[in-house]
Formats: C-alpha cells, sequence, structure tokens
C-alpha cells in the first residue's frame, strides 16, 4: 500500500511531503489499518476550516484522498500522518 501524506498552512507556510510503501515492512499490517481508518467515511467531515496558522493535511492511500486540517483530527490520523512524515521520504 502506497501512503501519501502533504502537510500545508502552519505559522511559516511550509509545505512538506512525504510517502510511504508499506510493503515488506513489519509494521505493514499496522500502518494499513490505521490508513484505512483515517479514510473512512465522514472522517473528513470535521476538518473544515481548521485554526489560523494550524496545518492542513491531504491523506492519499493508494487512489483514496481525505482533506483534514487541525484540530480536526482523530488519534489514528494523527498517529499515521506523525510515522508517515517522519519516515516517510
Amino acid at each position: 500500500m502506497r501512503i501519501v501524506i502533504s502537510r500545508t498552512g502552519g505559522f511559516a507556510g511550509i509545505e512538506r511531503r512525504a510517502e510511504l510503501d508499506t510493503t515488506g515492512r513489519p509494521d505493514a499490517t499496522h500502518l494499513e489499518a490505521l490508513a484505512h481508518r483515517a479514510l473512512a467515511p465522514g472522517r473528513d467531515a470535521p476538518g473544515g476550516r481548521g485554526v489560523p496558522d494550524g496545518f492542513h493535511y491531504e491523506i492519499t492511500v493508494d487512489n483514496r484522498k481525505v482533506h483534514l486540517a487541525d484540530p480536526h483530527l482523530t488519534d489514528d490520523q494523527r498517529e499515521l500522518i506523525r510515522t508517515i512524515l517522519r519516515e516517510g521520504a
């Protein structure tokens, strides 16, 4: 599974993008489950506008996308974002 995270906004307005392929990873099952929960129907509904100087995210899993904004993220979405932005290239 290919997971792509794009983060924009924030105080400095710097964009950050990372992607990760779960193939062959020991934590693939966990990451794939997080990704499915992050994209669950209705998960992007509260994302809305976010807060001034907050981050906005686009999560793409294979060809499905969801748009989110701080502080309206689930715990699963936060964990997925942290993991991909930290480990993705």
